[in-house]
C-alpha cells in the first residue's frame, strides 16, 4: 500500500494534467519526428506510420517495428519483439495498481490507454508525493502526450524527406535525455539511487553480451526484485523493535 504523507492541494484537473505533459511533449515531439523519418526511410507509408502512433503509442516499441520492417524481419518475429519491448508495462501497471484501483475499469481502461514510460513516471512520483488521485488530471495528460507524440510522428513521416540524417540534430538523443530528466528526481534515497544504477549497468551488461529485446525486460525485473528484497530487509529490524 502507498505510504501516508502529506497531501497537496493542486490547481484545476485540466491545469495540472498540462502541467504534467509540459516536459514529456518537449521530448516527445522531436522524438516522434525521429520516428516518422526512421519508418518512411525502412519502407513504411507515412499513413501506416501515422496509425501506428494512433493505435500503438509505444515509442520503443514503434522503432523495433521499424528497424525490423526495413530488415524484413517476418510477421511473427517482429510482433514477438514489439511485445517483448513493451512487457514493462506490467511492471508500470502493477505499481500503480495501489492507488488505480480505487477508480472503475472503464477510468482505468482508459488510463492504461496512456501508459508510457514518461506518464507513468509523472504520475507515479505525484501520487508518491501526496497528491490526490484525479483520474481528469491524468487522462489530461496522457492525452496531450499522446497529441504531441502523433504531431511529431505526422510531421516526420510527411516531411521527413527534407531530412537526411536526424542524429546532426541530436533527435536520436532526446528520447534517452528525456528518460533521464525523468528518472533523476524519483531517485530520492540510496536505496532508489542503487536499484537505478544495477538495472542500468545489469541492462548494458546483457546487451554487450549478446542478449536481443530481452535485456531491459530482463534487467526491470532483477532491479525491481533487488530494491523489494532490500526494502523488505530495511522494514524487518524496525517491525522487530516495534513488537
Amino acid at each position: 500500500m502507498p505510504a501516508e504523507v502529506s497531501v497537496r492541494k493542486p490547481g484545476p484537473a485540466w491545469a495540472e494534467g498540462l502541467r504534467r505533459a509540459l516536459p514529456i511533449t518537449l521530448g516527445y515531439v522531436p522524438v516522434g519526428f525521429a520516428f516518422g523519418v526512421l519508418a518512411v526511410k525502412n519502407g513504411i507509408p507515412a499513413g501506416l506510420a501515422v496509425a501506428m502512433a494512433v493505435l500503438m503509442f509505444s515509442g520503443s516499441g514503434q522503432f523495433v517495428f521499424a528497424s525490423l520492417w526495413g530488415g524484413g524481419a517476418g510477421i511473427l518475429s517482429t510482433a514477438a519483439a514489439v511485445g517483448i519491448v513493451n512487457l514493462r508495462y506490467l511492471l508500470m501497471s502493477a505499481a500503480e495498481s495501489p492507488w488505480l484501483s480505487r477508480l472503475s475499469r472503464t477510468k482505468r481502461f482508459l488510463l492504461g490507454l496512456g501508459l508510457t514510460d514518461e506518464t507513468f513516471a509523472v504520475h507515479i512520483t505525484a501520487l508518491q508525493e501526496g497528491w490526490p488521485l484525479n483520474a481528469a488530471t491524468m487522462y489530461i495528460c496522457n492525452s496531450t502526450t499522446h497529441l504531441s507524440w502523433v504531431a511529431g510522428c505526422t510531421i516526420g513521416a510527411f516531411c521527413g524527406n527534407l531530412v537526411n540524417d536526424v542524429r546532426p540534430l541530436g533527435l536520436d538523443y532526446a528520447i534517452t535525455a528525456m528518460f533521464l530528466a525523468l528518472l533523476v528526481p524519483q531517485c530520492s534515497s540510496r536505496l532508489h539511487v542503487l536499484v537505478a544504477v544495477f538495472t542500468g549497468a545489469l541492462s548494458v551488461a546483457l546487451k554487450a553480451n549478446g542478449m536481443s529485446q530481452w535485456n531491459v525486460a530482463v534487467a526491470t525485473v532483477l532491479g525491481a526484485t533487488l530494491g523489494l528484497v532490500l526494502s523488505l530487509r530495511k522494514e524487518r529490524p524496525a517491525e522487530g523493535d516495534a513488537a
